[in-house]
């Protein structure tokens, strides 16, 4: 049965008090810890002095006070030194008179945790005995006498310098135990190599920094111990370090494909060298891959949070203008103009579309993409697309485009996917051949996959896809044009269709090479019916133009500046939708509008609209219609939102 501490302690306590010498122990601080019975008894010390805490003061204040020391003519000076001796306190060994006239030895050693031990013991019958045998041995001269008393004294001290080294060397023999499983502990490599760069110490650690190194390198060069490719390239630093420059360094082992952080520290104990000479090296190695990683990754992070700041600005005004021209271009769609004049007006809006779509890519850098699905035609997408590819592709490319899709109005993000189609259809022209006299065929087609899929194919004349490319379409950054090409089309198409649930399919025909973009096939729903909307806006050219977005979709509208313009006409009856930049000047913001609207018990939808990037805190959990948008965007985002 396992004793319990207080058993413990009191059975230690029975054993110290069986012992014949007086036994006393004090911590560091000079409090009593533990003494046995005759230490009590020997100097008739009151309880209060051998109680646990005691202080050691108070005991020789006592002593003195009892005449244990005989006659003090200071006692507080006598004390004030006592404590000081104390507190310096040293292994010895003393033997002298007490008042009583007995004699006694000390013996005392100090604690590696702090503090002391000390031993008395009675030597009175010793020294009677010595004594005696002075007086009653006339034949023995007074010089062996005291020869005799020296060695006898000498050997007592010796005794309790023995014993005082024994448990030194035990202590130390404890400390270089755990020091050395310290040593294997720690997820680092530790050792130390002499001039001739020869290993004299290691822990086993260095496998796991470098995996396939030898399992014992003790006698070992360091280039055979860490190989070639390792040695080279901390030998320069090995070398400052003999000549006593310590260094802290980082390097990539291609072998392993591992980061190693390693520190030399030059040991200038001098052994054998002269005073201040460097004998040897101590080094410290770590993998830090993960840490080299975390690094790369946090840098990245802030790199993208800067540019996000940097360009936030920027978006925000270019985003306003996209906006307005976006708003022209319709109210101009919606005049009689001849056809010149409205494929005009188609160029600039998907010019207008694409411009907004390099802002999600900006704000991309910060958070995911984000989609702008409106209602649109296939035959109206085929349209536009073909306007702009037609305007990139020389004389001697041919450009065929046919829907094949029985669909009709469908919701795409029609920016977005007449951006690829356009990436597309010039990889087919740069595949055919730019220069002049090159000639071939470019086939844009629409296919529908029963009532789930929309295909989006392009083909091409060209010498189709080598097998490399094959491998790497999708890569970023993987180009097959050298310094021509950026290596992101593909790239960009892929992340479309993946964002969209779709995929993208590259493959070579008889002809050439062939595309695939699969995208879901999602028909448009019916438009919200009109109601009277509330529109905030600061920016009048902007207000305008989706107040004419508004009213062209049947709504009745009421204009804001501002968020108490805001608050006041809310009180008009028959408002059935709030739509609210975000940014609106000095005052309230637009989403502190809508909670406030919401606290005044509005229960209409209440919508956002907004340039900041995607990430911005001030979107946090609210419907937002990022700008620039077109006509089709705002209605299928009010749609959306059941107004």
């Amino acid at each position: 049965m396992d004793l319990k501490y207080t058993d413990i302690a009191a059975l230690t306590q029975a054993g110290l008090n069986l012992i014949g010498q007086a036994l006393s122990i004090y911590d560091a601080n000079l409090r009593f810890v533990v003494g046995n019975r005759t230490f009590q008894t020997m100097f008739n010390l009151p309880d209060h002095l051998v109680t646990r805490g005691a202080r050691f003061d108070d005991t020789i204040r006592w002593l003195a006070t009892s005449g244990e020391y005989g006659p003090v003519e200071d006692l507080d000076d006598f004390v004030a030194v006592r404590v000081k001796q104390a507190q310096a306190f040293e292994q010895h060994y003393m033997e002298r008179t007490r008042s009583n006239g007995h004699w006694v030895s000390v013996e005392g050693n100090p604690l590696p945790q702090g503090g002391w031990v000390t031993v008395y013991t009675d030597i009175t019958g010793i020294k009677r005995q010595e004594s005696l045998l002075r007086t009653r041995s006339e034949e023995l001269s007074d010089q062996v006498l005291a020869r005799a008393e020296e060695l006898e004294r000498a050997n007592r001290a010796l005794a309790a310098t023995n014993a005082a080294l024994i448990e030194t060397q035990r202590q130390l023999t404890e400390m270089e135990a755990r020091t050395r499983m310290t040593a294997e502990m720690m997820p680092a490599h530790i050792a130390r190599v002499d001039r001739n760069l020869r290993y004299t110490y290691s822990n086993r650690r260095l496998s796991s920094v470098l995996p396939g190194t030898p399992g014992q390198i003790i006698g070992l060069h360091s280039r055979k111990a860490l190989g070639d490719e390792a040695f080279e390239r901390i030998a320069p630093y090995l070398a400052q370090a003999l000549s006593g420059v310590p260094s802290v360094f980082e390097f990539d082992h291609e072998g392993t494909g591992r980061r190693i952080r390693v520190a030399f520290t030059p040991d200038d104990t001098g052994t054998g060298y002269g005073e201040g000479a460097v004998s040897g090296v101590y080094i410290l190695s770590m993998d830090v891959t993960e840490e080299a990683r975390a690094r790369a990754a946090l840098t990245q992070t802030r790199k993208r949070e800067l540019a996000a700041q940097l360009t936030s600005g920027l978006a925000h005004d270019f985003s306003n203008l996209l906006t307005i021209i976006l708003g022209m271009q319709s109210r101009l769609g919606e005049l009689d103009l001849p056809p010149e004049a409205r494929e005009m007006i188609a160029t600039t809006t998907g010019a207008a579309r694409r411009g907004g779509r390099i802002l999600d890519r900006i704000a991309a850098m910060s958070g995911e993409p984000e989609l702008r699905p409106e209602a649109v035609t296939l035959a109206a997408l085929l349209a536009e697309a073909e306007t702009l590819a037609r305007a990139a592709l020389p004389e001697g490319i041919d450009l065929n485009v046919a829907n094949r899709a029985q669909a009709g109005a469908v919701m795409l993000d029609v920016g977005a996917v007449q951006d690829a189609l356009l990436n597309l259809v010039i990889n087919a022209r740069d595949a055919i051949g730019t220069t002049h006299g090159a000639t071939g065929t470019i086939t844009l087609e629409i296919r529908q996959v029963a009532d789930t899929w929309l295909d989006f194919v392009i083909t091409d004349t060209g010498p189709g896809f080598t097998e490399t490319a094959l491998a790497h379409a999708f890569d970023a950054f993987f180009t097959t044009k050298g310094g021509d090409g950026s290596g992101l089309g593909l790239a960009m198409v892929y992340d479309l269709a993946k964002l969209n649930g779709g995929r993208v399919r590259v493959e070579n025909t008889e002809a050439g090479a062939q595309v695939t973009m699969r995208l879901p096939l999602v028909l448009a729903g019916q438009e919200a019916g009109p109601t009277m909307v509330l529109l905030v806006e600061d920016n009048p050219d902007i207000r305008a133009d989706v107040r004419d977005m508004l009213m062209s979709l049947g709504h009745t509208v009421i204009e804001a500046e501002d968020a108490t313009e805001a608050m006041r006409l809310a009180e008009i009856e028959g408002i059935g939708l709030v739509l609210s930049d975000i940014m609106l000047g000095d005052g309230p913001s637009g989403d502190q509008l809508i909670d406030a609207l919401g606290a005044a018990g509005f229960t209409c939808p209440r919508l956002l609209m907004s340039s900041l990037p995607k990430g911005d805190p001030k979107r946090a959990g609210a419907r937002v219609l990022s700008k620039p948008f077109s006509r089709g965007q705002l209605a299928a985002f009010i749609a959306e939102a059941g107004a």
